[in-house]
C-alpha cells in the first residue's frame, strides 16, 4: 500500500529507516529484502495467512463500543479488542505471517526477542503450531516481572535465554537475538516483534499488523455508516500495534493519529521511555530513528513500569509521523497508566495490559467532541501484569 507516510524504495520513512547493519548480517537481510514482498503477496500465502488468522487467531476481533467511559467523557469510544486474539495480544498477527514466510524460505529454527513477553508467547505458539525449534531472548529484569508469560513460553516448548547485559530489558534481549542470528545465518529466521530493526522488518511487520486497521474500516461501516474514525489512539514502544491500527488511515487527514509513549517516573526524572521528548536522531538495531542517547551517542537506559514500552527508541514509521506532524505524541507516567488499568477494569470489565492502559490515560489529557468517533487499540490483556497490578494497588 503506497502512502505518503510509507517506505520508499530504499526502506526509508522520510528521514528514518534503512538498514544500517554489519557485514555479517548482510546475507540475512538481503535474502529477506529481495524475497519478502513477492512471497507474502502470493495468493497461496495470503490464503493460508487469512485462514490462520480466522480459524486459529480468532479474527476479526470485535470493535466494542465502550458505553460507560463514552458517557463519562461525552464522546463515542470504541475499543479494538486485540486482547481477544489467541495468546492475548496483537503480536500473534505478525508471528503467523513471519512463520509462514520462514517456511517459504526453508528456515528450520526461529529466534525472537521479547519485553512484555507477549511477542515471545506468540512466537513460541506459532513455532509449536508448525513444529519448528524456538529460542526466545528476554531481559533478566523482564523475566522476573513477566513470569506468567515466561512459563507459557516454556510450556509451548521454547527455550528462554536471559539477557544479562545493560538494563537487562528489551533493548538487551534484541542485542542478544541479533548476535545469535549473525552466528546462525543459514537455517535461522529472526522474528522481530515490532516495527523496528533494519529494512524490511518495519514494513513487513506493519503489513502483517495492518489487518487491525482494515478490519476497523469494515466494522465502522456497519456501526457508524462510515469507514474512518475521528481519532485513532495507541501506545507506542517500538510501535507494532500502533502501526497496525494506523496503516490504512495514514493518508486520510480526517483521522487524527495519537501515539502514547511511556513517561515512566517523569520525562526529566532519569527514569523514562518518552523517546520523542528525550530522543534525537540516531541508529539502533539497524535502523535510523529517534533514539534516547547521551551527548556522545551512547544509548540511554529507558524505564517504564510496562515491560513492552521499556525501549529507548521508536519505529522509523512513528519517528516520521512525529517529525512530519502527522502524529500527535503524548507521554503518560506510571501512575496515570496504572490508574487507567484499574479504571478500565471496573468501568468496562476489561483488564488491559499496562502498555494498553497508557493509551487510555489520554482521555484525561485531551478533549473530544460529543460526536467524535474515538478508537483505541486495546492491544493486549492484563493477565501477564497481574503481579504488577497487585503490588502497585496492594490488592
Amino acid at each position: 500500500m503506497k502512502t505518503s507516510y510509507n517506505i520508499d524504495k530504499n526502506g526509508f520513512y522520510g528521514d528514518f529507516g534503512g538498514a544500517f547493519i554489519p557485514e555479517m548480517m548482510h546475507a540475512n537481510i538481503e535474502e529477506l529484502r529481495k524475497k519478502y514482498v513477492s512471497l507474502i503477496t502470493r495468493k497461496s500465502f495470503t490464503k493460508e495467512f487469512d485462514e490462520l488468522l480466522k480459524n486459529y487467531v480468532g479474527r476479526p476481533t470485535p470493535l466494542y463500543f465502550a458505553k460507560r467511559i463514552s458517557e463519562k467523557y461525552n464522546t463515542r469510544i470504541y475499543l479494538k479488542r486485540e486482547d481477544l486474539c489467541h495468546t492475548g495480544a496483537h503480536k500473534i498477527n505478525n508471528t503467523i505471517g513471519q512463520i509462514l514466510l520462514a517456511q517459504k524460505l526453508g528456515k528450520k529454527r526461529i529466534i525472537a526477542e521479547t519485553g512484555a513477553g507477549q511477542h515471545g508467547v506468540a512466537t513460541a505458539t506459532v513455532c509449536a503450531l508448525m513444529g519448528i525449534e524456538c529460542v526466545i531472548y528476554m531481559g533478566e529484569v523482564d523475566i522476573k516481572r513477566q513470569s506468567p508469560n515466561v512459563a507459557r513460553m516454556k510450556m509451548l516448548g521454547a527455550e528462554v535465554i536471559p539477557a544479562k547485559s545493560g538494563s537487562k530489558t528489551l533493548k538487551d534481549a534484541t542485542n542478544e537475538a541479533i548476535r545469535d542470528w549473525i552466528k546462525n545465518p543459514v537455517d535461522t529466521h529472526y522474528i522481530i516483534g515490532s516495527v523496528v530493526g533494519p529494512h524490511p522488518y518495519p514494513d513487513m511487520v506493519a503489513r502483517f499488523q495492518s489487518v487491525i486497521g482494515f478490519e476497523i474500516k469494515d466494522q465502522l461501516k456497519s456501526l457508524e455508516n462510515r469507514d474512518y474514525p475521528d481519532y485513532l489512539i495507541a501506545c507506542v514502544g517500538g510501535g507494532s500495534n500502533a502501526a497496525g491500527i494506523f496503516y490504512p488511515f495514514l493518508d486520510n487527514k480526517k483521522v487524527n493519529i495519537v501515539c502514547v509513549e511511556a513517561e515512566g517516573k517523569g520525562v526529566n526524572s532519569g527514569y523514562s521511555a518518552a523517546t520523542t521528548s528525550l530522543g534525537k536522531e540516531g541508529i539502533i538495531h539497524g535502523s535510523k530513528t529517534l533514539l534516547m542517547q547521551s551527548k556522545d551517542g551512547q544509548i540511554t537506559e529507558p524505564y517504564s513500569i510496562s515491560a513492552g514500552l521499556d525501549y529507548p527508541g521508536i519505529g522509523p514509521m512513528h519517528a516520521n509521523l512525529y517529525k512530519t506532524g502527522r502524529g500527535k505524541f503524548i507521554s503518560i507516567n506510571d501512575n496515570e497508566a496504572m490508574d487507567w488499568g484499574l479504571n478500565l477494569s471496573v468501568s468496562e470489565g476489561i483488564i488491559p495490559a499496562i502498555e494498553t492502559a497508557h493509551a487510555f490515560a489520554v482521555l484525561d489529557h485531551m478533549k473530544f467532541k460529543k460526536d467524535d468517533i474515538v478508537v483505541f487499540n486495546c492491544s493486549g490483556r492484563g493477565d501477564k501484569d497481574l503481579d504488577t497490578y497487585i503490588d502497585f494497588f496492594k490488592l
